[in-house]
């Protein structure tokens, strides 16, 4: 079994939880509840919550809510109508890493919030394709800036993806906007977790005095999607169970 083999089984972990903890995402849940899953399925599979003690991260997921927009704490927070919550999770299963976040939708969202989940959904599959041998880094930060502004909404800048293998934060890093200098170019057996974060209003954000939650400005929602993907010569190689990623939007697309 190869590398991309291996963080693909990891992926394969963090995508059938997040499936299962969008399913929980509904009113009167605690963002605690959602935590205790996510740890105690990661013993069913043999793998290590990535996050739980990270730099002192005290949990295993991070569930950020409404204007929340990376790094929410779980605690005894219950999940209202109309919320918009991002999770974020990753394992390390055998020596590799995966890593993946959804955007779900609790009871009675808006239009406008559902929007939101879509285009920041839809950034992510954009800076996919742009995941091919020859490409660069740039390109993908490109293919989220372009979409989102398309459609009015803020690029979070303060956050960025990643590579990924055998640590969870490998180099590069992959900025959601274009840059003005010469970005690395994508190689053959790269992999990249891409992960937009688009915001409803003004994308500049500060941290809370827990030190982790990060918050628009503004108070305007947030949402956040994220992939790893693997760079072949036959084009982009999603890692990970495929219907795990579809299931926010289908789940409360009715």
């Amino acid at each position: 079994m190869d590398e991309i083999d291996r963080i693909d089984r990891a992926c394969r972990v963090v995508r059938t939880i997040l499936a299962e903890l969008d399913a929980m995402c509904r009113e009167g849940v605690s963002t605690a509840e959602l935590d205790r899953h996510a740890e105690a399925r990661c013993a069913d599979f043999g793998a290590r919550p990535a996050f739980k003690g990270y730099m002192g991260y005290p949990a295993s997921l991070c569930v950020s809510i409404n204007e929340q927009v990376v790094h929410g704490i779980p605690g005894p927070r219950r999940l209202e109508s109309g919320d918009l919550v991002s999770i974020d999770f990753g394992v390390l299963l055998d020596g590799y890493y995966g890593d993946s976040a959804i955007t779900c939708l609790v009871g009675d969202v808006s239009d406008v919030d559902r929007e939101l989940s879509r285009v920041t959904r839809e950034c992510l599959m954009k800076a996919i394709e742009q995941v091919r041998p020859g490409r660069r880094i740039g390109d993908v930060g490109r293919a989220v800036e372009e979409h989102a502004t398309a459609h009015a909404l803020g690029v979070v800048r303060e956050f960025v993806g990643h590579g990924i293998g055998t640590r969870m934060h490998e180099e590069p890093q992959i900025p959601n906007y274009r840059t003005n200098r010469a970005t690395p170019r994508i190689e053959a057996g790269n992999v990249l977790a891409i992960e937009p974060m688009i915001t409803a209003g003004n994308p500049e954000v500060r941290v809370l005095s827990d030190g982790w939650t990060a918050v628009t400005k503004d108070g305007s929602k947030a949402a956040h999607w994220e992939l790893v993907v693997a760079a072949t010569a036959d084009g982009p190689r999603v890692l990970g169970d495929p219907v795990a990623v579809d299931c926010g939007e289908e789940r409360n697309s009715a």
